[in-house]
C-alpha cells in the first residue's frame, strides 16, 4: 500500500544512467545540487542495507561510465549494462528487481523524461509501487522534467525527495545503530540542515569540531 511508509525491509533502490554524457544534458536543476542529492540517496541505501540496483546505457559508445562516486559506495556491484533507453526492457534489470523480493521501488534517473518515465510506467504496469526521487533525477529542461513528473504521478508514481527517503528510513532518532552514519550524511549533504546539526553539536553541546573527512561514510 502506498500509505505504508518506506522502510529498509520493504523497498529497493534503482539508480539509472548516472553517467557523464547524461549529466551534460541536465538543465532543470543545478548539476552540483543534483550530484549532492544522488550521493545522499545512495548513501541512505548503503547505511540501511537497502537492495540497490545500478544500471547504465551504452557506456562505451556514448554515455561513459557510471559516476565513480556511486561505484565507490557500492564497490561490489557491477552496473547492469543496457542498449535500451527503457531499462525495464532489459531482462537482467528485471531479474535483479525480482531477486530483491521488494514491491516498493525507489527510482532516480537521468533523464527524467526518458530513463525515469519509461521504467516507472512499466514497473507500475507489472504491479510494483514506484517512488520517483524528484530532486535526484534530471531532465533536459524544466518543462521536460516537470511534464515527465506530472505524467508518472498521474499514472500512480509517488514523488519523493532524497532527504525524505533518508529520514523515512531513520524514522526514530533513538535507532542508534544508524544514527551516527545518518548524521554524518546530513552534515555532508544537507546544506543548512547539516549546518544546523553541526552548530547544535559544537556550540550547544560542546562537541569538538570535526576535522575528519566523511567521504567514506
Amino acid at each position: 500500500m502506498k500509505t505504508e511508509l518506506l522502510n529498509p525491509q520493504n523497498s529497493a533502490l534503482i539508480l539509472i544512467d548516472f553517467q557523464p554524457q547524461m549529466t551534460f544534458g541536465v538543465a532543470n536543476i543545478d548539476r552540483q545540487t543534483l550530484f549532492n542529492n544522488v550521493m545522499l540517496l545512495a548513501k541512505a541505501a548503503k547505511i540501511f542495507n537497502v537492495p540497490t540496483i545500478l544500471t547504465t546505457v551504452e557506456t562505451k559508445s556514448f554515455s561513459g561510465n557510471m559516476w565513480p562516486q556511486i561505484l565507490d559506495i557500492f564497490p561490489d556491484q557491477e552496473p547492469v549494462e543496457r542498449s535500451s533507453m527503457n531499462s525495464w526492457e532489459d531482462a537482467k534489470l528485471v531479474e535483479a528487481v525480482v531477486a530483491t523480493g521488494r514491491k516498493k521501488l525507489i527510482m532516480a534517473a537521468l533523464w527524467t523524461e526518458v530513463c525515469l518515465t519509461f521504467p516507472a510506467l512499466e514497473a507500475l504496469k507489472a504491479g510494483y509501487e514506484v517512488y520517483a526521487v524528484e530532486d535526484a533525477s534530471g531532465g533536459t529542461s524544466v518543462a521536460a522534467h516537470n511534464a515527465a513528473m506530472r505524467r508518472i504521478e498521474q499514472a500512480g508514481v509517488v514523488p519523493v525527495t532524497a532527504l525524505q527517503v533518508l529520514l523515512e528510513y531513520q524514522r526514530d532518532w533513538a535507532s542508534k545503530d544508524t544514527y551516527n552514519a545518518v548524521i554524518e550524511v546530513v552534515k555532508e549533504h544537507c546544506g543548512a540542515y547539516g549546518q544546523g546539526v553541526e552548530y547544535a553539536y559544537t556550540m550547544v553541546h560542546g562537541a569538538p569540531a570535526s576535522r575528519a573527512g566523511v567521504a567514506g561514510n
